[in-house]
């Protein structure tokens, strides 16, 4: 609930997968958020999002609402991205940043609370076009998530 309005999201994880890559960029197109999200444990994941930020941004509204998270913060011990890199993309970048534990569900709700919040703002201020908004659903993306490694035990419990 946004400002005493139920706000309804409709979200499509892309699993960041190259062989999908043409499918995300459809979905782009009607989408008022995007989640890129990388595991801190896995400095590769960290070094595609370039990619995926330039897909978002070519094939989305320019009013997208875009957020950067680093998951797993929970695995401090394994931690790859440093807190600092994550907020130095972000800044750079002109994105939220958040770093979150799906295992934990630290800051997840937080996230797609901020992300939603945001761009109803958006559409509050008339950044972005109502009729995107269709039938009072606003649509996220999350890309890409990380695949995870052969024997991880550390991996989402939702």
């Amino acid at each position: 609930m946004i400002e005493q309005k139920n706000v309804k999201l409709q979200i499509w994880d892309t699993a960041g997968q190259e062989s999908f890559r043409s499918i995300t960029r459809s979905y782009y197109r009607g989408a008022c958020g995007a989640l890129l999200v990388y595991d801190v444990t896995r400095r590769e994941t960290f070094t595609h999002l370039q990619t995926w930020l330039e897909d978002a941004r070519a094939n989305a509204n320019n009013a997208i609402v875009i957020m950067l998270i680093g998951n797993k913060c929970d695995l401090e011990a394994k931690r790859q991205v440093s807190r600092e890199e994550g907020e130095s993309f972000a800044k750079r970048n002109n994105l939220v940043f958040m770093e979150t534990s799906a295992k934990t569900a630290q800051n997840v709700d937080d996230a797609f609370m901020r992300t939603a919040t945001m761009i109803y703002e958006n559409v509050q201020k008339g950044e972005l076009d109502s009729a995107v908004v269709s039938g009072g659903q606003m649509s996220a993306v999350a890309a890409p998530k990380p695949k995870p490694r052969a024997g991880d035990s550390e991996g989402c419990a939702c």
